[in-house]
Formats: structure tokens, C-alpha cells, sequence
């Protein structure tokens, strides 16, 4: 008999882009900044993960089309034939890749697991989740803390900024004495910095507030700059690394005056910071988020392991939500057992009369260890293999009796 429908497997989905399904143009358009992804995830009843490289929606037993309709609404998009779509064990699967950073641009990127984390706990803290997305969340930061230590992963380029360093120092060919314009000083601009710093260039930093800018510069051992003295420290610049949240490009092609050494421009923000068309003014060289490179060579083994680690924390959780669905199954089966032993012994009452009470409590905890002992199997079983197969073996109706 099928199991009813409060016990029916509810499907993990997810819904969303990333670098590796969508040009950068489409995936910035996309992106949600903090409240909005909130105010989604409490819409869809989900976890939306929202960053510079993806824009995703996990929710259970969700409705693939009504999370297309709330992105392309964001957006302004039509997403038919865009939007990459997983379910059930592949979603799930697909999700520890991604807290891993086996699914990131710069593959054992730190930063991906904390942005993972505070998807989920914003959430979680709207009342956007419930148990088992809790459950899926929580096992998936477990996997890629596992990831990062057991198959070090951490061992891997940190983040994207440690990326942008190294293509930095590829195109001017090294950095020393190289000076570095930043734009922006959160935590991206920080890691550019000091790995900017630690290959010998010198670096300037500006942002919407010379505060801010000051700030982030005394941590680092840089200069502040105001931002409208841009085109004074665009002239002395050899390097523009741009990571800021603005909305809109902070950087026209216009604002750059004409050249006489080049300048190599990195916009690891997204949405974009600096306008492409600089990459058509003579001397300039412009790259965006997508042109970092993949930190996967000579790391195969270690990749191995951390897709092993993957698997098996993905089949844990199966194994979880197995034996979760399989509880209404299994206390009704014990309470049909119970039943049955007691109108049993109440059958057998005339032929007990004469026991003592030391007696009677001996048969009934015989009776009970028997049923224990019969049900013990079954149990397990259930748990490896879901209700459905307890509720035919042993004709459990659907309203749980």
C-alpha cells in the first residue's frame, strides 16, 4: 500500500546560474544583494545563494517554475533554456560541491564555505527553512570543512583575490615596485591588498569614503586616495583592481586619460565595476572575473579525495532522510504490535488468574522482549529502504494504524 502523503519523499531542488552555465553580463543582472536574497528566500521557502559567480535557490519539494518566475522578475530576464536545474541526489550532491569550493571559479576557494554559511543562516533567521533544509544545510558546511582538511583544499589559491594577484603578476611580468590602485575596502579588497603587498608593489587604496579607504589602508601599510582623485592616481597607476559592491561601474572608459605605459585593469566585481570599453583604449589591458584561472593543476589527487569526501557525506544524508521518512512507518508498526500482544494476553487471562503478581510482570516483559526482538529487523530494514516496503509487508493503512 503507498505511503500516504505527509511520508512521500520530498525532493531536494535547486534552481539557479553560475560561471559555469551563464556569461558574467547574465549572472550580474542576477545577482542579490543581502536583502533581496532574503526577501526571496522567504518568498520560495528556501536558501538562496548569491554571489559573485552564482545565484542559486535550494528549497524542497519546490516549484522549479515559481523559483524561475521570482529570478526573472529580479532580473528582468527571460531565463527559458538558462537556468541549470538539479534534484533529489544530484541537487544535493551538486550543493556540498559548491560549500566544498569544488564547484567555484578558483576551485578550494575559501570564501565560498562563509558565503554558504550566511546564506543559510539569513534563512534560517527569516524563517525561510525548516528541519530537513536545516539538516541538508548543516551537513553541507560539515562537508566542506571535511574537504578543507582531510583532502587539503586549503592548501589551494585562499580566494579569488589571491587569483587576481597572480594574473596581476603574469600580465606586468612581477609586481615589484608596481604601483596598484584598489578600489573598495571590504574584505576582497583586503586580500588583494596584502597579497598585492607581499609580491612587492605598492598600493593605493580608494573608496565611496575616504574613511573607509583610510581605514583599510593603515591595516595594509598603503595609501588612501579619494575617489575624486581617481584620474590623478589613474596617470602613476600600473595596476586597477576593482571589488566593490556598487551596482553600477564606478570606472568609465572616459575617466582614463591617454597612456604612455600600459595598464592592466582586474574587475573581480559583480556586477561589473569598470566599464568594458576600456578594454578598446590603446595601453589597456581589461580582465573580468572570468578570465582568473582554475588552481586545478597538479592538485588531481587531492581533488579525488574531496569528491570522495562529497559522495560519502551525499549519501549520508540520504541515508538520513530514509530513516526519517521511515518513522511514522515504524511507531505504527509498534503500536499494531503492541495491540496485538495485549488483546493477546487479554485473551489469555482466564488461564493466568492463578500467576502472582511477580509472575504476571515476568510474562509481560517476556511478551514485550519477544515483539522487540521480531521488530528489531523490520526496523532496521525500514530505515535502509524508506516506509513503503514496511507498509506492504505488514498492511499498515495509510492513516498510520
Amino acid at each position: 500500500m503507498p505511503a500516504s502523503r505527509s511520508e512521500q519523499t520530498v525532493e531536494v531542488l535547486a534552481v539557479g546560474v553560475s560561471h559555469r552555465h551563464a556569461p558574467l553580463e547574465l549572472r550580474e543582472r542576477l545577482y542579490l544583494a543581502d536583502g533581496n536574497a532574503v526577501d526571496l528566500a522567504k518568498e520560495l521557502g528556501a536558501v538562496v545563494l548569491s554571489t559573485c559567480n552564482r545565484t542559486e535557490v535550494y528549497l524542497l519539494g519546490g516549484d522549479r517554475a515559481a523559483a524561475q518566475a521570482a529570478l526573472e522578475r529580479h532580473s528582468g530576464l527571460d531565463l527559458d533554456g538558462v537556468l541549470a536545474t538539479w534534484e533529489g541526489g544530484e541537487a544535493v550532491e551538486h550543493l556540498f560541491r559548491v560549500a566544498a569550493g569544488l564547484d567555484s571559479l578558483v576551485p578550494g576557494e575559501a570564501q565560498i564555505l562563509g558565503q554558504v554559511r550566511q546564506a543559510y543562516e539569513a534563512a534560517l533567521t527569516a524563517g525561510a527553512t525548516g528541519p530537513e533544509l536545516n539538516r541538508l544545510f548543516e551537513d553541507a558546511l560539515h562537508t566542506g570543512k571535511r574537504v578543507r582538511t582531510e583532502a587539503r583544499l586549503a592548501e589551494m589559491p585562499e580566494s579569488v583575490a589571491s587569483s587576481a594577484v597572480e594574473l596581476a603578476a603574469k600580465a606586468l611580468g612581477g609586481l615589484e615596485r608596481k604601483r596598484a590602485l584598489l578600489f573598495g575596502a571590504g574584505r576582497m579588497s583586503e586580500l588583494t591588498a596584502r597579497g598585492l603587498q607581499a609580491r612587492g608593489a605598492e598600493v593605493v587604496v580608494s573608496s565611496r569614503t575616504l574613511e573607509s579607504a583610510q581605514e583599510l589602508a593603515e591595516r595594509v601599510g598603503g595609501r588612501a586616495a579619494p575617489f575624486d582623485a581617481v584620474a590623478v592616481e589613474l596617470m602613476g597607476a600600473d595596476l586597477v583592481v576593482s571589488a566593490t559592491r556598487c551596482p553600477y561601474p564606478i570606472l568609465h572608459a572616459e575617466a582614463i586619460q591617454p597612456r604612455e605605459k600600459p595598464l592592466v585593469l582586474i574587475d573581480i566585481a559583480v556586477p561589473r565595476d569598470l566599464d568594458p570599453a576600456i578594454a578598446n583604449l590603446e595601453g589597456c589591458t581589461l580582465y573580468d572575473i572570468d578570465a582568473l584561472g582554475d588552481g586545478l593543476v597538479g592538485r588531481e589527487e587531492d581533488v579525488r579525495e574531496a569528491e570522495r569526501i562529497v559522495a560519502e557525506e551525499a549519501a549520508r544524508f540520504a541515508d538520513w532522510r530514509r530513516s526519517r521518512g521511515a518513522a511514522p512507518a515504524i511507531a505504527a508498526l509498534r503500536r499494531r504490535a503492541e495491540e496485538i500482544r495485549a488483546d493477546e494476553l487479554a485473551r489469555a487471562e482466564p488461564r493466568l488468574a492463578e500467576l502472582s503478581e511477580r509472575e504476571r510482570k515476568t510474562v509481560e516483559i517476556l511478551t514485550t522482549q519477544i515483539v522487540n526482538k521480531l521488530l528489531h529487523a523490520p526496523t532496521v530494514r525500514a530505515k535502509e529502504a524508506g516506509s513503503e516496503p514496511l507498509r506492504e509487508l505488514f498492511a499498515l493503512r495509510d492513516d498510520g494504524e
